[in-house]
């Protein structure tokens, strides 16, 4: 039972960490980069892009954090004209069009072959987009190994660009587990809907004034 509660716990808090941990080294190297370039006329020339790939990071695991937390701006004003009973089934309908939506990105082969799609265009998806560019030989334009790694492990001086990638099926399978998460609360009751809906009404209602001043 103390194994299940910690692996609960290290889900429920996942994507907090991880964001915190991007946002903390995307910090620390571009304030070192400026500390360097502007103190001592140096710097890393791979800074640049290795802040541009975090974030990148930092959104696709945002998406996820975004269905958990319900932050995800919305426009519910034709569903709200409905009943709740009704409401409830277009949020779930939603919460389903996400898992849908996730798991065509990771890999749409299947969706081809559902529908006799295989020689049409339905050539697979992030799974696939990874693993061709792990089979090429193409590395990162500035991101190079340190001269003793290219020594110690005999490779090749630029990082592999699917080093890079990697992060696209394991967010895309992040948010589809997050929108199945939020499927099942809708279903019972203890979740009203995906988005945060009524964000928009707030800001307006508390800044209506501000103008007058």
């Amino acid at each position: 039972m103390c194994a299940l509660t910690q692996l609960k716990n290290f889900f429920a808090s996942l994507e907090e960490n991880i964001i915190a941990l991007l946002l903390a080294v995307m910090t620390l190297v571009t304030f070192s980069q400026v500390v360097a370039r502007y103190g001592f006329n140096s710097g890393w020339g791979g800074a640049l892009e290795f802040t541009r790939v975090l974030f990148a990071w930092l959104i696709l695991f945002g998406m996820s954090y975004g269905i958990k937390i319900g932050a995800h701006l919305g426009v519910d004003a034709f569903i709200n004209l409905f009943p709740k009973r009704v409401y409830r089934w277009f949020a779930l309908l939603g919460a389903l069009a996400i898992v849908l939506y996730a798991a065509l990105l990771i890999d749409a082969s299947w969706f081809g072959a559902l529908f006799g799609l295989e020689n049409k265009g339905s050539t697979g998806g992030a799974w696939a987009y990874v693993a061709k560019f792990y089979k090429l030989p193409i590395g990162m334009v500035d991101l190079r190994f340190p001269e003793w790694a290219q020594e110690m492990f005999d490779v090749k001086e630029r990082i592999p660009r699917w080093t890079s990638y990697i992060v696209l099926p394991f967010g895309l399978a992040l948010l589809g587990f997050r929108a199945l998460q939020a499927f099942w609360m809708i279903a019972t009751g203890s979740r009203h809907a995906l988005i945060a809906a009524h964000e928009a009404e707030e800001l307006v209602e508390e800044n209506k004034d501000v103008l007058k001043d």
